[in-house]
């Protein structure tokens, strides 16, 4: 059994995304929440983050370190738990000799009854003389378990390799990574094949990418860092590329779920970055991403970023890569969409009325309507305030948010409306109502305050959450 999700229906990803708000009578407040929002960034100074819910229930998180000395794990039954959970380190790194250098891009998997640690490490003297190696635990808690060294892993070229990850898909179990190809100018491709055994390959593997595109060859030519999402019969793995600063982003692969794997023919590449650095929201090279699901089955973008563009010297050497997560959507031909990287704060939710199935409360500017557009343009934070109420934050314009004023809805500077997030009128999903007794709601694609008199308004001020 692969560490990796195991893959929810889309049944379970739908359901949970309408479960906000369910039941209750119309208008009553909803209670608050007893845990700890979830809040970017989610764990500070942990780059190439790996998160993922496992079948004993808890949410498991591994990356690497500032110091790339050592091997990390915490674990919590909730995302956000992860920010406070304590954190055990199961390795360290010898002094001299082999695995005396950098230590990056760990991966937790349960393999064969085992935790292993999936890792790159260089050597004491040679610190980018990097090779991937396994740790295997004894013991069923990764956190308090004896870990030694499994070996190294062996793939077809003794060269530069890290960033390995395992994913199941029709019965196989599948070893991704990058590697520096001899013949090949590049820093790193891309490479997948079947695996034998934790530390060996079944077949020779497939190269699926080469660094090519302008917006992989920035600073440096790179594709590394899979992740992969079997999704809307598809399987997608996004990678990063060119280099860690401000120029990091993500690309994406994708094949059809039947297709050979190991045809490279099998496998189309995005022409463009699917999540870039963006000025708007302050953050600056998303990439090294995992896949997750949060607690309600809906699926979560992982990944890490800076919150400058600025950094002085090696960004290698820059400690403030943090561990940042948001929900994933989809686009109507079933590919992911990434958006942007949201900021920081409370993770952004999207608001569909339950009268509009497919169109969003969404923000161009200054102004508020419901329709379709942008992915970025629909997502706002519910920042709570005093008493129980919400101020609503486009994840475009920090420090903004939706005023009332006279019945019209519109962007504007803090102070921002406080609204009271209640039960849906409607019967399920949340309602906001205005200070004045009134309900945010549409009309026509107009976002106003209004009464909510009959069962057609009250549609319009019912939202479906997701």
């Amino acid at each position: 059994m692969t560490s990796f999700d195991p893959q929810p229906s889309r049944r379970i990803l739908l359901a949970g995304a309408g479960a906000v708000g369910l039941g209750g009578l119309a208008g009553e407040a909803l209670a608050a929440p007893a845990a700890a929002p979830l809040l970017n960034p989610v764990v500070r100074q942990r780059a190439d983050a790996q998160v993922f819910r496992h079948t004993d229930g808890y949410y498991y998180l591994t990356g690497s370190v500032p110091e790339y000395d050592r091997l990390i794990v915490r674990r919590s039954r909730t995302l956000a738990g992860l920010a406070t959970a304590q954190e055990a380190v199961i390795w360290r790194r010898p002094t001299e000799g082999k695995l005396g250098g950098y230590i990056w891009a760990p991966e937790l998997h349960w393999l064969d009854g085992a935790w292993h640690m999936y890792f790159a490490a260089g050597d004491k003297g040679q610190p980018f003389r990097i090779r991937t190696y396994v740790l295997r635990c004894q013991g069923r808690n990764a956190l308090t378990g004896t870990w030694s060294l499994l070996g190294e892993v062996a793939t077809p070229w003794d060269s530069f390799n890290l960033d390995s990850t395992i994913f199941h898909h029709k019965g196989v179990r599948w070893f991704c990574w990058a590697q520096k190809e001899p013949g090949i100018e590049t820093n790193s491709n891309l490479y997948l094949a079947p695996m034998a055994t934790p530390l060996t390959l079944a077949r020779p593997p497939v190269r699926l990418t080469v660094p090519t595109l302008d917006w992989e060859v920035r600073g440096f030519k790179v594709a590394e860092a899979p992740a992969v999402l079997v999704r809307n019969g598809r399987v997608f793995i996004a990678y990063s590329a060119s280099a860690t600063d401000d120029r990091y982003c993500l690309g994406l692969l994708s094949a059809d779920a039947d297709a050979d794997l190991m045809a490279e023919g099998s496998w189309t590449k995005s022409p463009v970055p699917v999540l870039v650095s963006s000025e708007e929201t302050g953050v600056w090279g998303p990439g090294h991403n995992s896949f997750t699901v949060d607690e309600q089955g809906r699926d979560v973008l992982v990944f890490h970023g800076r919150d400058y563009k600025a950094i002085k010297g090696n960004p290698l050497f820059d400690p403030n890569r943090h561990t940042r997560v948001q929900r994933l959507y989809y686009k109507p031909d079933g590919t992911p969409d990434f958006g942007v990287p949201a900021g920081a704060g409370e993770i952004p939710d999207r608001f569909s009325p339950v009268d509009r199935p497919g169109a969003f409360l969404r923000v161009e500017g200054d102004a508020v309507n419901v329709g379709a557009g942008a992915l970025a343009t629909t997502q706002l934070r519910q920042k709570a305030g005093p008493g129980g109420v919400v101020t609503l934050e486009p994840i475009l314009r920090p420090g903004h948010g939706l005023r009332v004023e006279g019945g019209a809805v519109a962007v504007a500077a803090d102070p921002a409306t406080a609204f009271r997030r209640v039960k849906g009128l409607a019967g399920k999903g949340v309602s906001f109502q205005a200070p004045d007794g009134g309900y945010l709601m549409h009309r026509d694609g107009a976002v106003v305050v209004g009464a909510a008199k009959d069962a057609k308004a009250r549609a319009a001020a019912t939202f479906v959450v997701s």
